[in-house]
């Protein structure tokens, strides 16, 4: 049995990171500059979106395989939803190896397009916290009632302390936007615009948390390697349960 991860004064780093499919701003599938994006960030649990290629066995773009290979530190969620895919609709989470997974599934969203979201409930040696990685939809429509229906399915289970991260694709406002429809009980993380790579002007990418933590720091993730590795800059966010 692995040992508990150690996560010093109940605080914790997290991080999303839409990795484009491997396919970097050379056109290039690279899986092992993603991987090298992944260990700078050294964060304790990550959501990724757009992991599998997207087309027939929607195999993983990091595999469990070369995920041990690349950074031996983390494993990810199991969904059991496509052998060789790590997450669902292209979401998965990887967590530090010792991590206890409660319970995981994938979540079903109403939607135009193949995108959902997904669910882990884990203990870090510090009590149980709940992680949904998400992909919302292009359509603001829909990003509002995808978000609504995320909150109701938590809302339904075990209260304990929550992190919704991924790509919200929420960038108008109005009606359309999502965010602003965030119960009061939800805090979202300045991590500031992370689309696109060579221009970041858009906040696309989100960390939400529960008011059980209070952010201790969190930023966009920018390197000479994250610069390259895909359209989207990874964001990071240091949680401290309060």
């Amino acid at each position: 049995m692995n040992a508990p991860v150690c996560v010093a004064s109940h605080m914790i780093t997290v991080a999303s990171y839409n990795i484009h499919k491997g396919i970097g701003l050379d056109r290039r599938r690279d899986p092992e500059r993603i991987l090298r994006v992944i260990a700078e960030m050294d964060a304790d649990i990550i959501a990724l979106q757009e992991a599998d290629r997207r087309f027939f066995e929607r195999r993983a773009v990091v595999d469990a395989g070369l995920l041990k290979e690349g950074v031996g530190d983390y494993k990810h969620v199991g969904f059991d939803m496509r052998p060789k895919s790590i997450g669902w609709h292209g979401n998965a989470i990887l967590v530090r190896e010792g991590t206890e997974i409660l319970h995981a599934e994938p979540l079903w969203l109403e939607t135009l397009e193949p995108r959902g979201a997904v669910m882990a409930e884990v203990d870090m040696g510090q009590g149980p916290l709940r992680i949904v990685g998400m992909h919302l939809d292009l359509s603001g429509l829909f990003r509002v009632r995808q978000l609504r229906s995320l909150l109701d399915l938590i809302e339904r289970r075990k209260p304990m302390p929550t992190i919704l991260m991924g790509d919200t694709n929420d960038w108008n406002r109005g009606r359309r936007a999502a965010m602003p429809t965030l119960p009061g009980q939800y805090r979202i993380a300045p991590c500031g615009p992370s689309f696109h790579t060579r221009r970041p002007t858009l906040a696309l990418d989100r960390i939400i948390h529960s008011l059980d933590f209070h952010c201790d720091g969190c930023g966009v993730h920018m390197t000479a390697t994250s610069q390259r590795a895909s359209d989207h800059l990874p964001i990071w966010a240091r949680l401290k349960l309060s």
